[in-house]
């Protein structure tokens, strides 16, 4: 009786040892998939993008210098710098515009991602009321690609334009 249970004992010591190492090794495993960090990668990209696009298309002219500023801090590159060139001017047309713009994201997707060169563009679906000073609101649906690039402080906008509906 006593070698019955000894061995029952030892088994389930080497069967709870040998569960333990598998699902050891499987977390491990999956926490060094290259497929994870794309995917964190890309979900990263698609905020980012999601974020720029819609703070692109959404301005108050009554807040035109913050609504620009915000502009600036979502783009870098060519984009930051053409926005940050004619800053002044263009806030004022924001002001002399006398609209207010809101956007929401529909549905938007990573379209192309390199992890390695920090690059991915991204496309969206939005949907945008633009309300005139005193004037009765209008929505628009427009769909716009951004290129985004990983910075220092995350992911940017580096371009961004409409996507025309229609055939190719």
């Amino acid at each position: 009786m006593v070698n019955t249970r000894t061995a029952l004992t030892s088994a389930a010591i080497v069967v709870a040892v040998g569960a333990a190492g598998w699902f050891g090794y499987t977390w491990w495993d999956a926490a060094h998939d290259g497929g994870v960090h794309r995917a964190v990668a890309r979900d990263q990209a698609l905020r980012a993008g999601q974020q720029g696009i819609a703070g692109f298309n959404t301005l108050d002219f009554r807040q035109a210098a913050a609504g620009y500023d915000r502009w600036v801090g979502l783009s870098t590159g060519e984009l930051h710098d053409e926005l940050v060139k004619d800053a002044d001017a263009s806030k004022k047309r924001i002001s002399d515009g006398k609209t207010v713009s809101e956007a929401k994201i529909l549905d938007a997707a990573v379209t192309d991602l390199d992890d390695t060169a920090g690059t991915a563009k991204v496309i969206a679906a939005v949907e945008i009321v633009v309300t005139p000073e005193g004037g009765s609101p209008a929505t628009k649906r427009n769909r716009f690609q951004a290129a985004l690039v990983r910075t220092g402080d995350g992911w940017k906008l580096d371009g961004l334009g409409q996507v025309p509906v229609g055939g190719a």
